[in-house]
């Protein structure tokens, strides 16, 4: 199936900015969906387009870029002859895809943007990982976005809402809540979101299979083995540490703080060991990070501390399926429990993880607080999520706390505001109710998180 993405329309910009001056770098995590997208893109947009899929290309195609970028007529000729697809001058997109497998490919977009005769778009995934990049000159004629997963409002619109989610979004602007049949409607919807999640596989196996959750979960796991073979084949200093952070993630979130403590890993308090294993699988965008900021007056970035680390899957589906096992799914028990409200175990790891995933696809670095009282020899703050208005000037943070109950308190975010009142833009509260703004609090239903 070919869904609606957000994305198209930034690739559109691109093309009429661009003018060829620019390639376009998307990153993502595999299955996202990158090479789908731009293929439509190709095909709707220009009169020819030639994709190369380094992951699978021959060395024939491999050595025409690696020994003709000084003659670039004769490595047009030999392309053309090689895969038949004729090139037209301004009017070809030429598509390095998986352009991590093949480094040279990438340092040699400088030399092919600035000849001007065709467009060019990358894809791939552990773009800046350094044995990706290692002794080849990255070029600045790179223009890098990112893809995820479907986020919600696709979602909805590839299961044919897109009138809920145009109602959606009008009671966001107008900071009013929906009416409650349809309040309930989202809810559902959200509910299914967090099961099927947002890979394409999924969603595609969960719409043409009746929206059966079985069907999506099967290519879920597909999608989780093929993350832990990649894991496999990345530099031995640090597979095993990959592997143990990945394994491990969905225990890591069912803990009440949720954030990985080093100190329990192999022995090491430092962050140090474990800082390849992190950056691969951040790199490789399987997982979103969030760092402790220690400061929130100065700045989230200047003060995030790396000993003390939250790291939620890439995709909430994902989740789902990387926490339960086989049986557990195929009983369908655990899909009414989720459906119906029931999930009292881990239905908050699997709503902050939902939110996680939507502040990151919005273009949030992803950040919380926690403070440690030594009286109570406890942590008596705790804040979800921090976003910074990016002003160096007037810092503000805007302070998320996710409730995944209907019953709960607001004993964190509130001792948060006294301490910080000067710095704190907005403050709100994701939880599974309609929206409302009581005080100098926003009530935010988790079908709203999107809007952000």
């Amino acid at each position: 199936m070919i869904f609606k993405r957000k994305i198209y329309e930034r690739l559109l910009q691109w093309k009429k900015k661009s003018a060829g001056k620019t390639a376009l770098l998307i990153e993502g995590a595999r299955r996202v969906g990158k090479s789908t997208i731009v293929e439509e893109f190709a095909k709707e947009q220009y009169g020819s387009y030639l994709i190369i899929d380094f992951s699978t290309a021959s060395n024939a195609i491999k050595n025409i870029i690696d020994n003709y970028l000084d003659d670039l007529d004769v490595l047009y000729q030999l392309l053309s002859a090689e895969t038949g697809v004729i090139f037209k001058r301004r009017d070809t997109l030429i598509v390095f895809d998986e352009v991590q497998c093949f480094p040279r490919a990438r340092e040699a977009i400088r030399t092919l943007v600035n000849d001007g005769r065709y467009d060019f778009i990358e894809t791939g995934s552990l773009i800046s990982l350094r044995e990706n990049v290692k002794n080849i000159l990255i070029p600045s004629e790179e223009e890098a976005i990112m893809m995820y997963p479907l986020d919600f409002e696709e979602f909805c619109i590839a299961c044919g809402e897109e009138a809920l989610i145009a109602y959606v979004k009008d009671c966001f602007t107008k900071k009013v809540a929906l009416s409650e049949s349809l309040h309930h409607k989202a809810m559902l919807l959200v509910r299914q979101y967090m099961i099927v999640g947002g890979m394409p596989q999924s969603v595609s196996a969960y719409l043409e299979n009746d929206k059966s959750f079985l069907y999506a979960d099967e290519q879920k796991r597909l999608i989780l083995k093929l993350y832990k073979d990649d894991i496999h084949k990345a530099d031995n200093r640090y597979i095993s540490k990959a592997l143990q952070v990945f394994d491990n993630i969905p225990g890591f979130l069912s803990k009440k703080e949720k954030r990985i403590i080093l100190s329990g890993m192999e022995g090491t308090p430092k962050y140090d060991a474990y800082a390849d294993a992190f950056f691969w699988l951040q790199d490789s965008m399987i997982v979103n990070e969030c760092f402790r900021c220690n400061d929130p007056n100065v700045g989230l970035s200047l003060n995030e501390d790396h000993t003390s680390v939250k790291c939620y899957l890439g995709d909430t589906g994902l989740l789902l399926s990387h926490t339960f096992n086989k049986k557990e799914i195929s009983e369908g028990e655990l899909y009414k429990k989720i459906l119906n409200d029931r999930l009292s175990i881990n239905q908050g790891m699997f709503f902050e993880n939902l939110v996680a995933q939507m502040l990151r696809s919005q273009g949030y670095d992803l950040y919380f607080y926690t403070h440690y009282n030594p009286e109570k020899h406890r942590n008596d703050i705790e804040i979800d999520f921090l976003l910074s208005n990016g002003s160096k000037t007037n810092f503000k943070v805007e302070v998320i706390e996710v409730k995944s109950s209907k019953n709960y308190s607001t004993t964190s975010l509130d001792a948060f505001k006294k301490h910080f009142h000067k710095r704190v833009a907005n403050s709100y509260i994701i939880h599974p109710k309609g929206f409302s703004i009581v005080e100098d609090k926003i009530y935010l239903p988790i079908y709203m998180g999107f809007l952000l």
